[in-house]
């Protein structure tokens, strides 16, 4: 949520991965549906081996089908929230409360806007994604790293049991950080995971 092509982490991909992989990050739109028609079109264009989403960004990989798929803290928890927002959205002045709690960061980043009618659409959106995952029958490969001290999952934005129900235990890896991945796990888990995985 928020992110796009000025992200942390694609930067220190780019700058820390072997010669022969290649990054690519483009920033979508907020509306999810809109969203999945701007990441097709480019998978179209591109045809990568290897999608990787961070935590909302997650759930945008996950439904990405036919490729293999490293996450990192994916939100699974997080659509339903959103769809809840969509009502409160219909008071006076939240959608405005909401800009301001989840201010768009500066450079190319995701423009986020909060309203009934793109909110509504996040529920569907995380059950189009769970509907990818092995408990649902997809023979798509998928890791997850998910951080200890990561807050989300306090509230269930982030839940070890959810994807363990449609992922499996033994697809996933904890380290010691938060929601955001440190650098220093990205320079070696995240991208260890990606060398192996493309490799």
């Amino acid at each position: 949520m928020g992110g796009g092509a000025s992200s942390r982490i694609p930067a220190i991909l780019n700058e820390c991965l072997p010669e022969g992989i290649r990054v690519v990050v483009r920033t979508y739109d907020f509306n999810p549906e809109k969203g999945r028609e701007q990441i097709l079109s480019w998978m179209d264009e591109l045809s990568p081996e290897l999608v990787i989403g961070e935590s909302l960004g997650a759930i945008q990989a996950i439904r990405v089908r036919g490729v293999k798929h490293l996450l990192v803290s994916p939100s699974l928890g997080a659509p339903a929230r959103m769809y809840a927002l969509g009502f409160l959205t219909l008071i006076p002045g939240m959608s405005w409360l909401c800009s301001h709690i989840w201010k768009r960061r500066e450079g190319d980043r995701q423009e986020m806007t909060f309203n009934f009618s793109t909110l509504r659409l996040y529920r569907a959106h995380g059950r189009d994604a769970l509907a990818n995952s092995p408990a649902a029958g997809s023979t798509d490969s998928f890791f997850a790293f998910f951080g200890t001290r990561d807050h989300y999952r306090r509230n269930g934005v982030v839940s070890l049991r959810l994807w363990k129900k449609y992922f499996g235990k033994d697809s996933y890896r904890l380290y010691k950080g938060t929601h955001f991945m440190e650098e220093e796990y990205v320079l070696t888990l995240l991208k260890d995971a990606i060398v192996s995985t493309v490799g």
